[in-house]
């Protein structure tokens, strides 16, 4: 995958079935909107929100690897993270806030 794609123009349009056996909890977000600018919104939100959760754990790695100069970790030394990326993912599937 390239990090750096070319400056393009081109408009991306896609088009997806996806039923609740695919993926449930995506299938029960996005089926609280109706069909439509809502629920595309939604999608793009969740897929951005994605692109960042998994540049932050690049960044993360990268991060601690630097810190042990570049020598991965002892087994004995397990990796302190002060937060489970995975949780911050699942905080983007949980319900909106309420204004």
């Amino acid at each position: 995958m390239n990090e750096h794609p070319a400056e393009t123009t081109e408009v991306i349009r896609l088009l997806f079935e996806l039923e609740r056996a695919d993926n449930p909890r995506l299938y029960d977000d996005l089926i609280r909107f109706n069909k439509g600018t809502k629920r595309v919104n939604r999608l793009r939100t969740l897929a951005q929100e994605g692109l960042l959760v998994q540049q932050m754990q690049k960044g993360l790695v990268e991060h601690v690897l630097e810190s042990h100069n570049g020598r991965p970790q002892d087994a004995d030394e397990p990796v302190r993270l002060e937060r489970n990326p995975s949780a911050i993912l699942n905080q983007v599937f949980e319900a909106p806030i309420s204004e």
